[in-house]
């Protein structure tokens, strides 16, 4: 009457994928602000399941930069963890990391629209490049690109104190 009880063992795998944006590619805005995201990038985006985006200044330098959704809030998670909320100038760098984004989402054709406003705090008028950078994509005014990259060789010397200072 009473059978006996097996356990079975469920194993599961989760694949991690780490996206990897490379290279950079010229475009240009339409006349409304919106660009096609290269077919390049695009891949990476849906091999690695992200649909949505996040649009943020750069800190440092005069470009947009976009971060697919898990990397954004990884990123988020990680300043938070180091900010102490009963601290107000923590309170008032998380406030300005986090309300200055927008969200993105590509329509049907690939196409995202840039807000005025990050064409003017970027400078961007028509031509842009976008910039592969690992986990994360730049967009640049494509005349403003070059001044703010290294020469040959500066980048080359810079490049071998890093990776000697390493070893």
């Amino acid at each position: 009457m009473w059978g006996e009880l097996c356990i079975f063992a469920a194993e599961f795998y989760i694949k991690e994928v780490h996206m990897r944006f490379l290279g950079n590619i010229e475009a240009k805005t339409d006349m409304k602000g919106r660009a096609f995201l290269p077919a390049v990038f695009r891949k990476v985006l849906q091999a690695s399941g992200q649909e949505n985006l996040i649009m943020r200044k750069d800190i440092f330098q005069d470009c947009l930069v976009l971060y697919p959704e898990s990397v954004w809030n990884e990123q988020m998670d990680t300043l938070r963890q180091r900010l102490n909320r009963f601290n107000a100038e923590h309170q008032r760098i998380f406030r300005q990391f986090v309300s200055e984004v927008e969200m993105l989402t590509l329509d049907g054709n690939g196409r995202f629209l840039i807000p005025k406003r990050y064409m003017q705090s970027a400078g961007i008028e028509q031509a842009i490049k976008f910039i592969g950078m690992g986990d994360t994509i730049e967009i640049w005014a494509a005349e403003k690109i070059e001044a703010a990259q290294m020469g040959g060789e500066e980048f080359g010397k810079a490049l071998e104190n890093i990776m000697n200072a390493t070893l």
